[in-house]
């Protein structure tokens, strides 16, 4: 058990972090589960399952629970599974939007608009 004071919020800070860790690790694993039972399932809820993994493994990374190079290599095993599985992957695909019509833009008529004296 630490003496020093600083010593002592060091073990009350590492204890919160593990159970921030834990909780996020448990996330991500229930996600993976589901996934790989969607995926070899044939269902077709397997492209939100691949959503919310790929979310988990995006958040896991971002707290640096797990390494960014491991986090874009599962995400591309777990594409690559779903491909595989049959299923389309709709991650990152442009929505179309209908665009709006743009206001014309109004323009003074010739004559007018006040002239401003020139400088000599």
């Amino acid at each position: 058990m630490p003496i020093i004071k600083s010593a002592k919020k060091r073990v009350r800070v590492a204890k919160k972090a593990t159970v921030r860790n834990v909780k996020t690790k448990r996330g991500l694993k229930a996600a993976l589960k589901s996934f790989q039972s969607a995926v070899t399932g044939g269902k077709k809820t397997a492209a939100s399952a691949h959503d919310k993994v790929q979310s988990n493994l995006d958040k896991a990374g971002k707290k640096g629970i797990m390494h960014k190079n491991k986090v874009a290599r599962k995400k591309r095993q777990l594409a690559a599974a779903l491909k595989a599985g049959g299923v389309k992957n709709t991650v990152g695909t442009k929505k179309t939007v209908s665009k709006k019509p743009v206001a014309k833009k109004v323009t003074a008529k010739k004559g007018t608009a006040k002239k401003t004296p020139r400088k000599k």
